[in-house]
């Protein structure tokens, strides 16, 4: 029982962690588009495509089921090209790396119909890695974190797997280069700055974010996007960041999940241990409640200075 009480908290986590991330939403929002995808890939690279029907798209959704959603993931020429945004640092990146090109790679094999047990050797798309990271913490504009720095044990011959990530910072001041080569890009980082700045200036979240986007609105900076998604924009970060709603969710699960596993445990093991496990986890949710009161109790800055700091705002 224990075990399915763990899985079932899981669950409401992962659903709570997947809206978190409203910057990469933002970010998914505006590169959806394959023009813009096309301009963002000339300007990391260098190159100088026009036709945007060369992409093949492949984004890829929850790919280990855990909440994480890669952003971009597209062929061009013999490239299998994966593009993530990140807001907070993650050295685990090139594991997620690794699980999502095999599943890419899984996907691209089936497509063209190749036989992996062929004599002859079959041709796959170079992988290449790109993560685009806004968070606050002090990176150079360029650099790289490797799967292999994870094993335990590196000292014997070269481990037989590796997947190199490439971090690009793209904070305003930054990778300039490539922020002169797409607009979006640089806008994208400009909104970011915007809402750091409005917070700086003592602004409360929902003051900062909303005059960030009407200031970003009138100077024709991600104009559409903000203008068609203001409402997502502003409710995604105002709503899905409150603490009362987690865990009130949290607790509501919790609860029905507590009378699954009682009723289950009634059956097999008899109705009264069943009621015993139910009032059990009533007790630790009312504890749960009390808890909450205490914590209301702290003043909303303070909690918001939390929310900011771990969100890289």
């Amino acid at each position: 029982m224990k075990l399915k009480l763990v899985r079932g908290i899981q669950t409401v986590f992962r659903r709570i962690h997947v809206y978190r991330q409203y910057k990469d939403r933002l970010f998914r929002m505006i590169f959806h588009d394959r023009e813009e995808l096309l301009s963002l890939y000339n300007a990391v690279n260098g190159t100088e495509y026009t036709d945007a029907n060369a992409l093949i798209v492949m984004t890829l959704k929850d790919v280990i089921y855990l909440g994480m959603k890669n952003d971009v993931a597209f062929l061009i020429g013999c490239d299998l090209n994966l593009y993530e945004h990140q807001s907070t640092w993650n050295p685990n990146m090139p594991l997620r790396g690794l699980l999502y090109f095999a599943d890419m790679l899984r996907g691209y094999i089936e497509k063209q119909d190749l036989d992996i047990y062929s004599s002859t050797r079959i041709s796959l798309p170079v992988p290449r890695y790109i993560i685009f990271y806004n968070g606050t913490r002090d990176v150079p504009d360029r650099s790289e974190l490797l799967l292999s720095d994870a094993f335990d044990d590196t000292t014997g011959e070269a481990p037989a797997l590796e997947c190199r990530a490439v971090v690009l910072n793209i904070n305003k001041g930054h990778n300039q280069e490539i922020m002169d080569k797409c607009k979006r890009l640089s806008d994208y980082a400009y909104f970011i700055q915007a809402v750091r700045d409005k917070l700086n200036q003592g602004f409360s979240l929902e003051i900062a974010v909303d005059q960030a986007v009407q200031f970003c609105i009138e100077q024709d900076i991600l104009a559409d996007i903000l203008s068609q998604n203001r409402a997502e924009v502003m409710n995604v970060l105002l709503t899905t960041y409150n603490r009362k709603q987690h865990n009130r969710t949290l607790r509501e699960e919790g609860r029905e999940e507590g009378r699954e596993e009682g009723r289950e445990e009634g059956r097999e093991e008899g109705r009264c241990e069943g009621i015993n496990r139910i009032n059990e986890l009533n007790r630790r949710l009312l504890l749960d409640d009390r808890k909450e009161d205490m914590l209301r109790a702290v003043q909303d800055s303070a909690y918001q200075e939390e929310l900011l700091k771990e969100y890289g705002l």
